[in-house]
């Protein structure tokens, strides 16, 4: 909805709201349901009004629970309102002007620091209460810069300074966030500052409506914290796709050749190029994947990136489209490769007719408006399409490993059996029980993977530890590697016992390694290890969303009986362990030593 896509505009999304929320209600798209506590230190109504339209924006549908206005500290505490409601997430909405120890010039350092540790302690306890009792995603505002500087521009180097004791109150928060899982930092003293603090200080938002912010700065607030949860739930994009000619480099390849193009640092706007280039190159290192999505002749395309001032090489791309069809279908092409859906790709091109196109062909896809070179960072980045919530070796790893992907697809046309195929890639896998070493990646893949997802259950990383050490559940994960590459962690299942019955509770796998046969090995090491522990009888669960469907009838492949059917489509089977014969023909499982 363009009302709510990056450069938007908070006085119209603040003035249209109902309208805005009755039309995302009514697109019919699929929700997935969170239930969300506000728990603010001023007044939240608008906030949460807001947040909500970014959120279903996002595919989130959210249940809210607002505390009462400034009891922020008293609910996470002692709130039985908030234990009751069983929140996923809880988003803490304080500012500056809940700090209650403030320094003035008559303290001495000693007394700034007990001070200080007591200030933070006032929030941690919380935090610690909220985590033991709620078992949920916490998000923290950090603190904004004061409204005025008392000492001048040694407010922030002295000790006395109140810019300087904030600095040091948001740091410890950060240690805090870096050793606790599920405990994110919504980012306001950078809001403020993007915003302009003066502004961000209105004195008539708080003594009029106590809004500790001002009213028009509301959106920007909640959009940043609804990018925070679209990213912890997997909803964040995956790729970029990449015009080359005016957003790449300046000019066109194919008239003016490599001398002819603008980029590296004799010019100002080739200055500027390489910038956005070591932009996009910083995503690559984050685990983005790169590919090329350009109405060019593919050989002028390798000449720009071989360009001696080029930030990028064609070796960045998992895959390159330089060709003369319309990039709608392009965009699917890509897709496809790479075994993504469309709605994980960001197009980034400098014309709007060709972006207008894709967004008109394709639903889901981003096409964002990146406005003139200079502006192409900002707007990219203030889209909040990559918001990191936490990185794995995985992710550091990601596109390379779909551009070994991309290499495994070209090698299997050589080949006419597609059996001959898999056993040539030299297929290694290593299934066991869930370590921690591994949850942060499995509950990452929980919340992103959504085709080979039976019964599209999402755990955070603390559930997954929670199913590792709980003796009532058998948890498995699944590394693949061949001669091509390591795929990492790519799937899990967890399935909860009931006597001699195990119940499959989530079933995933990463898609690229779809059509590979993992899943076989993964349901031959499940059968085993339940046998191992008495199981008769495996219970599996297919419950249809809008992205699932490919594995409608796995259980059906597998040998299961299906039991039961609704009206919605959800299916319920049963498979006999004694029954099992291993089906994985292809890959070798790695015994545990």
């Amino acid at each position: 909805m363009s009302y709510l896509t990056y450069p938007f505009n908070p006085d119209t999304i603040l003035r249209k709201k109902k309208q805005i929320k009755r039309e995302l209600l009514a697109s019919g798209h699929e929700l997935s349901n969170k239930r969300i506590a506000i728990l603010g230190g001023s007044t939240t109504a608008e906030i949460k009004d807001i947040l909500e339209l970014f959120l279903l924006h996002y595919g989130i549908m959210p249940e809210f629970y607002e505390s009462e206005y400034a009891q922020y500290w008293q609910e996470g505490m002692f709130g039985e309102g908030l234990n009751k409601f069983t929140p996923d997430v809880v988003f803490i909405h304080t500012t500056s002007r809940n700090i209650q120890l403030w320094p003035n010039s008559h303290n001495s350092r000693e007394q700034i620091d007990e001070m200080l540790d007591s200030q933070f302690n006032h929030f941690s306890s919380m935090w610690e209460k909220i985590k033991l009792l709620c078992k949920c995603i916490i998000i923290q505002n950090n603190f904004e810069r004061p409204g005025y500087r008392l000492f001048g521009n040694k407010d922030v180097s002295d000790y006395r300074g109140r810019s300087n004791y904030v600095s040091r109150l948001n740091q410890k928060t950060y240690e805090y966030a870096q050793s606790n899982k599920d405990f994110y930092v919504n980012d306001i003293d950078y809001l403020s500052a993007s915003y302009g603090l003066a502004s961000w200080h209105d004195p008539v938002s708080w003594y009029t409506y106590k809004y500790a912010l001002c009213l028009s700065a509301i959106p920007e607030l909640s959009y940043s914290v609804a990018n925070i949860i679209k990213s912890v739930y997997g909803k964040n994009k995956k790729a970029f796709a990449l015009d080359l000619d005016n957003t790449l480099w300046g000019g066109v390849i194919g008239e003016e050749g490599m001398e002819g193009i603008d980029i590296g640092l004799e010019t100002p706007m080739g200055q500027i190029y390489s910038e956005f280039q070591d932009y996009i190159k910083a995503h690559k290192d984050l685990g983005i994947i790169l590919s090329i999505c350009s109405k060019n002749d593919l050989k002028n395309a390798l000449v720009g990136l071989r360009h001696p001032e080029s930030v990028l090489s064609a070796d960045d791309f998992a895959v390159v489209k330089a060709n003369w069809e319309n990039k709608d279908f392009n965009i699917n092409e890509i897709a496809q490769e790479l075994n993504i859906s469309t709605d994980s790709l960001v197009l980034i091109d400098d014309n709007p007719a060709e972006r207008d196109l894709v967004l008109g062909q394709i639903e889901g896809v981003a096409a964002p408006d990146i406005g003139s070179v200079e502006e192409y960072i900002q707007r990219i980045d203030q889209s909040g399409f990559f918001e990191v919530t936490s990185i794995s070796e995985d992710d550091l790893k990601r596109g390379d490993m779909y551009k070994e992907n991309a290499n495994r697809e070209k090698m299997r046309q050589n080949f006419e059996s597609y059996l001959d195929y898999l056993k040539c890639l030299e297929m290694v896998a290593t299934i066991e029980k869930i370590e921690p070493v591994y949850t942060q990646r499995i509950a990452q893949l929980t919340n992103k993977t959504n085709q080979f997802n039976l019964t599209t259950k999402r755990y955070s990383e603390r559930e997954i530890i929670a199913v590792a050490e709980d003796s009532n559940y058998l948890g498995l994960y699944g590394k693949l590697a061949d001669k091509y590459g390591d795929n990492g962690v790519v799937s899990v299942i967890i399935g909860r016992i009931n006597d001699i019955v195990l119940h499959i509770d989530l079933w995933i796998m990463s898609c690229r390694v779809l059509k590979r046969d993992m899943e076989l090995a993964m349901f031959d090491k499940l059968v085993s290890n339940a046998i191992n522990v008495g199981i008769q009888k495996i219970i599996g669960y297919y419950y249809p969303s809008a992205k699932n469907s490919m594995v409608s009838e796995l259980y059906h492949v597998l040998g299961f009986d299906k039991v039961s059917q609704d009206e919605e489509g959800n299916t319920v089977w049963e498979y006999l362990t004694k029954n099992h014969i291993n089906k994985n023909l292809v890959i070798t499982v790695l015994l545990n030593e």
